[in-house]
């Protein structure tokens, strides 16, 4: 069911969301699409419309009937009754990706958050239990754990996940401010969902995070070292894939690998051109910068997956949408270095080429130097250690503070 005008069609709006149920582990049978200018506060559709569902899932035999529009709690309560089949909207649908796919503690955590969050204004009267959710999609916590439905319960467990989600920030905080202590430039892939970014870290760093041909197969940031070709340390993180109107509150949900997009010195646009809705997917991801407020963050676009496009021309032309974009298969490895070039070039200018001395006694900078810049020569004097190295700018201009540090040149 879609009731935006935008300019995604209705067949793509079918399209994504029999995905993201394959995704969930069910099968869709059948899509009935529905143009609303007003959803109504009732049903959503009409009540002739929601005859024909409950007349098409008693001959396909389905179970569960599942909107491409979020549905109010007395919505969703409404078309149970009629239609007698468990009914969900897409966030819950997202949510139960998300559930199968978190595997740090902090994003279960913040999964299992989100959930109950939607769940608790949903379950109604003074039962304990909502006997209506069954089993299947929605109903599955992080690990495959059934979701708790007793309000008070619910309510304690979220003012406890909140709790624990602080002292997991304060934890990543810390993290980071040891990246950042480093000095090293940031990187942050970010796309459309299954638009190959696992695929790309891994061919970039060799990092084994999952991959696979599903939605969300990252959910919790990975973030990992690399070195460029001509020696310069960066970090480089995977992201959570975007959406088509990703819910704001999903957007707050999920900071933990949204914050590394926000922190990052550099974006890559992973961008899977061989997908139907390629300016579509563009768009969601636009649109999503945009509500992190980093829509002015410099940005690489690779035109991923060209190894599955056929269309030359359609390529030609999507290029030219695009400021001097990277065209790669992250899964040949085809032209990645054209891609680490560029990613080099943003940074040259970050680094310092310097020639200095340093007493027998500093053993401990040589280390840091290889940690955050490339040592070219080192030569062990009677006098001292002459080392020709380039390091960052920021790490150099604070080098000479230290009087054991003697500038050659």
């Amino acid at each position: 069911m879609n009731s935006e005008k935008d300019s995604w069609s209705l067949e793509d709006v079918a399209f994504e969301l029999e995905e993201l149920t394959a995704t969930c582990g069910a099968e869709a049978v059948d899509n009935i699409t529905c143009a609303c200018d007003k959803p109504t506060p009732n049903f959503f559709i009409g009540r002739g419309k929601v005859e024909e569902l409950a007349d098409a899932a008693r001959e396909k035999y389905v179970d569960t009937l599942i909107f491409s529009h979020d549905l109010s709690g007395t919505q969703q309560r409404n078309l149970e009754d009629i239609i007698g089949k468990k009914t969900l909207d897409r966030t819950q649908l997202i949510l139960d990706i998300f559930a199968r796919h978190a595997k740090s503690p902090e994003g279960k955590t913040q999964v299992e958050l989100a959930q109950l969050q939607y769940l608790l204004p949903r379950l109604v009267g003074k039962g304990i239990i909502l006997s209506r959710l069954g089993g299947g999609i929605g109903t599955r916590g992080p690990g495959e754990q059934k979701l708790e439905v007793d309000r008070r319960r619910i309510r304690k467990r979220i003012d406890k996940l909140k709790d624990d989600l602080k002292h997991l920030h304060q934890h990543r905080c810390v993290m980071r401010k040891r990246r950042l202590e480093f000095a090293l430039p940031t990187v942050a892939l970010v796309g459309y969902t299954n638009a190959g970014k696992s695929t790309l870290l891994n061919a970039l760093t060799n990092a084994g995070q999952l991959v696979g041909d599903s939605l969300f197969t990252t959910l919790d940031p990975l973030s990992e070292g690399m070195q460029l070709p001509n020696g310069e340390k960066i970090v480089i993180s995977d992201t959570v894939g975007f959406l088509h109107r990703l819910p704001h509150h999903l957007i707050e949900a999920f900071k933990a690998t949204l914050e590394e997009v926000v922190v990052a010195d550099l974006l890559i646009h992973v961008l899977d051109v061989s997908a139907p809705g390629v300016h579509e997917h563009k768009q969601a991801v636009y649109d999503v910068l945009r509500k992190l407020q980093v829509g002015e963050k410099p940005i690489i676009t690779a035109l991923n997956k060209i190894d599955n496009l056929e269309d030359a021309l359609g390529l030609e032309r999507l290029k030219r949408d695009f400021a001097n974009p990277v065209t790669i298969s992250a899964l040949r490895k085809q032209n990645l270095d054209v891609l680490l070039e560029k990613i080099q070039n943003h940074f040259s200018d970050r680094m310092e080429y310097l020639e200095i001395k340093i007493p027998h006694s500093r053993m401990d900078l040589v280390d840091l130097f290889h940690q955050q810049g490339k040592i070219e020569d080192i030569k062990y004097l009677q006098s001292g250690i002459r080392i020709s190295l380039h390091l960052p700018k920021i790490i150099a201009s604070k080098l000479f503070h230290n009087k054991e540090i003697e500038k050659i040149c």
